[in-house]
């Protein structure tokens, strides 16, 4: 296999992993409610989801994603993960007052989830 296509299937790899963990740190509180022992998983992903938009950091699968892509000579090819998840991830119009917002978006959601699973724990008691 050409080291430039390898290069652009890790890159997109890493896009559809870095997609499914922004999703289990947004949604991963209900798996939590079924599965309890996902807590362990969950809370440092949510913790971590939420740093980095408060924080502002780059999360490291974004510096890796970009890194395969240029060695691959750069650009997207079209297919499902560059038109459809990219633009999710890596929006046009983010700015600090929306990563804030989606940080604590991300700790609102978790709160209500985990207060749910608190409650549900005390009322089998």
């Amino acid at each position: 296999m050409d080291l430039s296509l390898r290069n652009l299937l890790l890159a997109d790899l890493i896009v559809a992993i870095h997609f499914s963990f922004i999703l289990f740190v947004i949604f991963g509180g209900f798996l939590v409610l079924k599965w309890r022992k996902l807590i362990w998983l969950h809370l440092p992903a949510a913790m971590w989801g939420a740093l980095i938009e408060f924080a502002g950091w780059i999360c490291p699968l974004t510096s890796l994603e970009t890194q395969l892509r240029s060695a691959s000579g750069g650009g997207y090819a079209s297919g499902f993960i560059e038109h459809y998840i990219i633009p999710i991830i890596y929006p046009s119009a983010l700015t600090r007052e929306i990563q804030m917002s989606l940080g604590l978006a991300v700790i609102l959601l978790n709160l209500f989830v985990y207060r749910k699973l608190f409650l549900k724990r005390i009322d089998s008691k």
